[in-house]
Formats: structure tokens, sequence, C-alpha cells
């Protein structure tokens, strides 16, 4: 499946939410979303990236955008992580993939000379008519959530 386009509809997905719900993308219709996915749960760089969005979520809110961030981890993982950093946003539960695919995030990566397949940190700006309007991939934490909130400003 091809990864969705700038300025096309993104197609409809399904996903385990935290708060004990599934998320469908098309139900999200009407407001900016915000997709960004993050490796792993309560590591150093996925902290601070989650942190940054949830300090600037009121931002977010005001400017009618939803932020979910999106891992592999389980639900029962999202649901202590959220709490600990009293995230205000939800987190979708991808263990099998599906979405991280669609949106052709997961790449090989190295660690200590190992090669492995994990997700490369990305993040997806989707209009209210569900069309993708940005995205930024191989991102660099310091700042990013600034950066998105400045393209919803002007999408």
């Amino acid at each position: 499946m091809p990864a969705p386009k700038l300025n096309r509809v993104v197609a409809d997905f399904k996903c385990a939410a935290t708060g004990d719900q599934t998320l469908q993308l098309k139900s999200l219709r009407g407001q900016k979303v915000i997709l960004y996915f993050y490796p792993k749960d309560a590591t150093p760089g996925c902290t601070t990236e989650g942190q940054d969005f949830r300090d600037l979520y009121s931002k977010f809110k005001r400017q009618k955008a939803v932020v979910l961030g999106v891992s592999r981890d389980s639900i029962a993982s999202h649901e202590k992580f959220k709490e600990k950093q009293k995230f205000p946003f939800d987190l979708l539960s991808d263990p099998d993939e599906t979405v991280c695919k669609k949106f052709d995030v997961i790449k090989e990566k190295s660690l200590y000379g190992r090669k492995f397949m994990g997700i490369e940190r990305s993040t997806f700006l989707i209009d209210e008519d569900g069309k993708l309007r940005q995205e930024w991939r191989k991102v660099k934490v310091k700042g990013h959530a600034q950066e998105v909130l400045d393209a919803v400003k002007n999408c």
C-alpha cells in the first residue's frame, strides 16, 4: 500500500487508542489531525517529543487540531506513559504495524552496529477534509512540536 501523498485524502484506518477506545481516522473529519509516530514509550527522545506536544496542546486545540501519538507499544504501556507524562492527547497502539506501514515509517535502523526494523520518527498533518497537508520525516525532536504548530496555523 503506497504512503499517503500530499494534498490527497488519507485512506481511513482504525486503531486501538488509550482510554479504552478505537479511533477511526474518518471520525476526525472537520478537525486538523497531527499524527506523530515515535519509536518507543518512555525513552528519552520520545518522552521529550510527547512533552513538547503536551506543552503546546492548548495552542493546537485553539487551532481545532487533534494530536495523536503512534507507536508499536501496547495499550497498557501507552496508558502508563500517558498518565506519567500527563499527556492530554491519546496514544494509538499499532503492534502489528498496520498504520505504520500505511504511512511508510518502518525503516531499517542501526544501534551499536546492530541493524533492525523500527519506527522512523515522523509526523503528518491532515486537514479538516482528510487531506495530507504536510509531512516531516527523520524528525529531530528539538523545536519540532513548535514547527508543527506553525504549520497547523497556516493550514
